[in-house]
């Protein structure tokens, strides 16, 4: 099943989007997450946004989760993905970015 990816996941946006997108929708974060949430499956520990190579471990983990989709909710990691959006559309991932990137 293929899955979106939501970012941010500690904060009340992310969760109002997992509402509105069901089941195919994955929580995930940079930040440390409750050990208890990952390995239920129910979020994702993310690369951090300050990597060298954030946007190539993120279309790694996209690769291997089956995430097709990817809202990026933190202005960091919109604009580090936004210049790497080649990439991800070379791999038919959609980035749903901010209007103002």
């Amino acid at each position: 099943m293929p899955y979106t990816l939501i970012t941010a996941a500690t904060g009340a946006l992310a969760h109002q989007l997992k509402q509105a997108l069901g089941d195919s929708a994955l929580l995930g974060d940079y930040r440390e997450l409750p050990a208890f949430m990952i390995a239920s499956g129910k979020m994702v520990q993310l690369p951090n946004p300050a990597a060298a190579s954030y946007a190539h471990q993120m279309l790694t983990l996209c690769l291997d989760r089956d995430i097709t989709a990817i809202f990026p909710l933190e202005e960091a990691e919109a604009t580090l993905l936004a210049e790497a959006a080649q990439l991800f559309n070379e791999f038919n991932i959609v980035l749903h970015l901010p209007d103002d990137l």
